[in-house]
């Protein structure tokens, strides 16, 4: 329509690749969380090719909620039109499908290593440094994104590094060090030790007041460099 045209003229027809397509997703009233996650992931485009990839190989499958973003991507993917709007009305009700099986009770076992373990997983470390013995114990752990808090005025690189600032173990709540036998105060560190193919960063936009007595959304802006260098993790 109207608006699509608009939206080409004003950002040129040169920042198109041939190949890409831009296709904003239909909110049912309270869906943007999820279209804001599928428009991440879609534009990933490593995992975006191994989903059209499962999509060729798997005809005949039973819906799931990996086959429904597979036909809501291969939708978008082979769109004639470069830019518009696509409603992923099946995704979101298989999503709805399963997130009340999931409060069910029901468990799963841990699933074996994947293309999502390939392109998302990471490795983080923590370090403990015991004050009194001065013993340093570690324990690496797998990630599929880190979640960083947020202040007001700060930076992407900024959040980082408070990730990985060093935090004093004292009064009550000292490190039980091994090499002592006993409670001892204690430095702790997060750091990363593997980074994954790509890097899923969650900004904890909610924050518990307790003057208020729950969760209240953090609206602060967060700037981004379109190049991200990590140092000291």
């Amino acid at each position: 329509g109207a608006n699509i045209s608009q939206l080409e003229r004003d950002i040129g027809s040169e920042q198109f690749p041939s190949n890409e397509h831009y296709f904003g997703l239909v909110n049912f009233g309270n869906t943007c969380y999820s279209n804001s996650v599928l428009q991440a992931l879609y534009f990933c485009k490593p995992f975006r090719d191994r989903v059209l990839e499962y999509k060729a190989k798997n005809k005949r499958t039973k819906e799931t909620l990996l086959t429904c973003l597979a036909d809501l991507f291969h939708s978008i993917a082979t769109q004639k039109k470069k830019v518009g709007s696509i409603a992923p009305k099946k995704f979101i009700a298989r999503l709805r499908k399963e997130k009340g099986a999931g409060e069910n009770g029901t468990t799963h076992s841990p699933p074996e290593p994947t293309w999502v373990h390939e392109i998302f997983q990471g490795i983080l470390t923590s370090e403990t440094r015991c004050l009194n013995c001065e013993n340093v114990s570690s324990k690496d752990e797998d990630f599929f994104d880190l979640q960083v808090d947020i202040e007001q005025n700060t930076s992407i690189t900024h959040c980082l590094r408070c990730f990985s600032n060093t935090e004093t173990l004292c009064s009550d709540n000292k490190f039980k060090c091994d090499n002592c036998s006993s409670y001892q105060e204690a430095q702790k560190r997060m750091r990363v030790k593997k980074l994954p193919m790509i890097l899923a960063l969650h900004l904890k936009r909610f924050k518990y007041m307790e003057q208020y007595n729950r969760h209240i959304k953090v609206s602060h802006r967060v700037v981004f460099p379109l190049e991200l260098r990590l140092f000291n993790t």
